[in-house]
């Protein structure tokens, strides 16, 4: 897989969180098409954050994948393909966060998904590059915003 974890990842700004980053070890992953950190540090202050642990887990994994799908067969008369296959990549961070004092923490995730259709990787890799660019830009230009929101409830 292409896809490395910098350890320590330098976290995006957040309101409450100064220069936040997060040290990482590699973790096993859940499945064969996924590969997984754990945070084992934290940098800058994050008063109240917590590192993975079990009852309490910070992780990041990354799936591809298992079988990709390709693009089928023209239809002989229109030659347009009826019905175009995505392959489906995914980024999920889980991280244990508390719903009220003195209970168990609840497990929080965030999931990006990627659904590529079949071919464009080979027709138009430049606009994938651009889609994952401007998806991947905003939420780090805006991460304070969108960390507000879900925390506020408004937009």
């Amino acid at each position: 897989m292409a896809i490395t974890y910098p350890s320590p990842i330098t976290g995006a700004a957040q309101t409450g969180l100064t220069s936040p980053t997060y040290t990482n070890a590699a973790d096993l992953a859940p499945d064969v098409n996924a590969k997984q950190v754990a945070v084992t540090a934290l940098g800058g202050t994050q008063t109240g954050v917590e590192v993975h642990s079990a009852s309490q887990p910070f992780l990041l994994a990354f799936w591809k994948p298992k079988a990709f799908a390709v693009l089928g067969k023209a239809n002989p008369v229109t030659g347009l393909i009826a019905n175009i296959a995505n392959n489906v990549y995914k980024f999920i961070t889980l991280k244990g966060v508390l719903p009220l004092a003195g209970q168990p923490y609840a497990r929080m995730s965030i999931t990006t998904s990627f659904s590529v259709p079949a071919g464009s990787d080979i027709a138009d890799p430049e606009s994938i590059r651009a889609a994952c660019s401007a998806h991947i830009g905003y939420l780090w230009a805006d991460a304070a915003g969108v960390g507000d929101t879900v925390v506020s409830g408004r937009v």
